[in-house]
Order: structure tokens, then sequence, then C-alpha cells
């Protein structure tokens, strides 16, 4: 009895070490399958087409959904089919640099996952309104282009931009909306037409480097908001038509670089540039107290001896010599007694017209 119950014991034990023996085979023979799998896309994930002088392109041997990273760059594209966009879904980095596009495709809002687009060297007039679809965007480069706007909501969409990079374009404004790319980090606009920069930028909470740089002529003002932008370690405003500064640049704690050779300034002079950012951020923070300080009761007191309130006038001959309130001593007791005299105290002179003023003290005196 024994011996049976320790001989079916025995083939349960072996029966089990069979099963787990097998069951980690399979397992290892899975994750092998897997890598082996996930080497074989590898091997698709990057498509190479760079500096073949391809004036179009061929058709795809292979499944475009396993590419992740397109490049195109350097050959003599003069389009991208709609097509091929639209099958790219996977797609997180394309380069199209260095071609002969004149436009992009409108299905490449249909790249959802895309990170970097490089378009730079072309002559791109404008982007189409559907780029505004790929959310995942977060660099955006366009340089060397024929631009001469951007999408008016832009920034509304475009939540992850961290670079926007549209320098040597024919760019007039930048859209209000480039305010809401508070992911942004880097901003580069020179070498552009732009007449002015959005209002309140105060939004780019995250923006480290601003390049505005010669836009010449056009680009004469600075909104105040742009000394709130607390992140800005580097600003170059160079080689533009900028007679002032804002005083709020004072505030830019973080700001290592200023750059504004080329500008005909008058505030901060350029003596002062010439001392280094730090003197420029004393100036600013000076200039900008000293504007914002509450009147003192002796210069209220000035004004009101300026409008006529109180005026003491002494005949001498024909002439009447002006000599302030110290005047009012030599008027006789009849005379500040009177109400024409005590009349000049009242409250509603201080809101009446100049004019009264002088034609009251004229006839008075």
């Amino acid at each position: 009895m024994m011996v049976q119950q320790f001989h079916h014991q025995h083939q349960l034990t072996v029966k089990m070490d069979t099963m787990l023996m097998r069951k980690k085979e399979k397992e290892k023979s899975e994750k092998n399958k897997t890598t082996n799998m996930e080497k074989e896309k590898l091997q698709f994930q990057i498509l190479d087409l760079s500096c073949l002088s391809l004036s179009s392109l061929p058709k795809p041997s292979l499944d475009l959904a396993t590419i992740s990273k397109l490049d195109l760059s350097n050959n003599n594209l003069q389009e991208i089919p709609e097509s091929l966009t639209a099958r790219l879904l996977n797609l997180e980095e394309l380069d199209v640099r260095s071609n002969q596009l004149t436009s992009l495709p409108n299905s490449i809002g249909c790249l959802s996952k895309l990170k970097l687009l490089n378009v730079s060297g072309n002559f791109i007039e404008s982007l189409p309104k559907t780029i505004e679809n790929c959310s995942a965007l977060e660099e955006l480069n366009a340089n060397f282009n024929k631009l001469s706007k951007l999408p008016d909501t832009i920034g509304f969409e475009l939540i992850n931009l961290k670079k926007l990079a549209v320098n040597s374009n024919k760019l007039v404004l930048l859209p209000s909306s480039t305010s809401h790319l508070t992911a942004l980090t880097v901003l580069d606009a020179r070498l552009n037409c732009l007449r002015a920069l959005p209002e309140n930028l105060e939004n780019l909470i995250n923006l480290e480097t601003l390049n505005v740089s010669q836009n010449f002529r056009y680009l004469d003002t600075l909104p105040y908001s742009i000394g709130l932008l607390l992140s800005l370690v580097e600003l170059d405003v160079s080689y533009n038509n900028i007679k002032t500064l804002p005083d709020s640049i004072g505030c830019l704690m973080k700001l290592q670089k200023l750059s504004v050779e080329g500008n005909p300034l008058v505030s901060p002079p350029m003596e002062v540039v010439e001392q280094g950012l730090h003197v420029v951020k004393e100036f600013m923070c000076h200039k900008m107290n000293s504007e914002h300080k509450i009147p003192t009761k002796r210069s209220w007191i000035r004004k009101l001896v300026k409008l006529g309130t109180f005026n003491g006038y002494e005949r001498r001959g024909k002439r009447s010599e002006h000599k302030g309130i110290d005047m009012l001593q030599y008027q006789p007791i009849n005379g500040l007694a009177t109400p024409g005299f005590l009349g000049k105290f009242s409250p509603l002179r201080l809101f009446s017209p100049r004019r009264s003023f002088s034609r009251e003290a004229t006839e008075y005196f």
C-alpha cells in the first residue's frame, strides 16, 4: 500500500516538473520571437532617402506604418504626395529640408505622433492649417522659406511645441496665438519683416531664448510684456529700429545675454549699454521705479501755483510781476477777507478751466 502511494506521488512530481519545463521553454520561445520581431521592426523604423537627387518619390515596398523617421532631405522634390503622409501613421520625425517644395500636403495633419518637422530651405509660402492637428509636435523648423504668415490659430493647438524656428522668411507679424505656446523654450524669428510682436508674451512662461534680430527698419518697438518672460535667458533684438527698450526689461532676473547693437537707442543710452547687462538692468529698474513714484505734497503745491490757484502779483506801473505764494503776505487785510479772494480757495476752483483762473486773477488784481 505504501509502495503504491509513493509511486503515485513520484509520477505526479515528474509530471509537474515536465509541465514547468515546457512552460519555461514556451516563455523563452515567445520572448525570442518578440525580440526577433522587434529587431525586424527596427530595420524599418528609419528610412533614409536623403542626397539621392530625387525629383519624385519611388513607390515604397514596405509598410509605411512601420516608419518612425523619414529623411528626404537634400533632394529635388517639388511636392510630397498626399497619399504618402496619410499612411505614415507612426511617423515621429520628418525631414524634407533643402528641396524645391512650394507647399506641404494637407494630409500632414494625419501625423498625430509627429514630434519633429524640418522643412527649412524650400520655397514654402504658407503652412497648411491642418498642421495644427500635429498635437505631439515639439520642434518646427521652417527657416529659409518664403513664409509671409503663420496659421492664425497655430498657438492654440500645438501645446507641446518647444522650438519654433522661422528665421529668414517674409513674416510681417506673428499671430497673437503665439503667446499660447506655453511649452515654448526657443523662438527664432530673425531676418524677417516683423512690424511688431504679440502683446501678451507673458504667457510664454518657459521661453528661454528669444531672437527677433535683423528685422531692420521694420521693428521699432517691443511690448512691455517682454519684461514678464521670467524664464528668459537670452534676448537678441539687434539690428532693428528700436529707440526705447521697455522699462520692464529690468525685471528679467534670469537674463544672461542681451544684444541690442545696431539700434538707434535713446533709452537706455549707449554709454549705459556699454557697461554691461547688470548696469542696463539697474538703469531700467531705476527708470521704472522713478516713473511710478507717488507725487509729494510739495509737487502738488507747485502744480496749484502753476495753475494759478495761489497767485501773488505786485503792481509796478503797467507791469505785473508774479511772486508765487510768498506774495500772500503783502495782501491787505480787507483783501484777504473779501469773498472774491476767499473764493480763490474754493474746491470748485481746483476743477475749473485754467482760463477762468487767469481771468479772475486779472479782474481781482
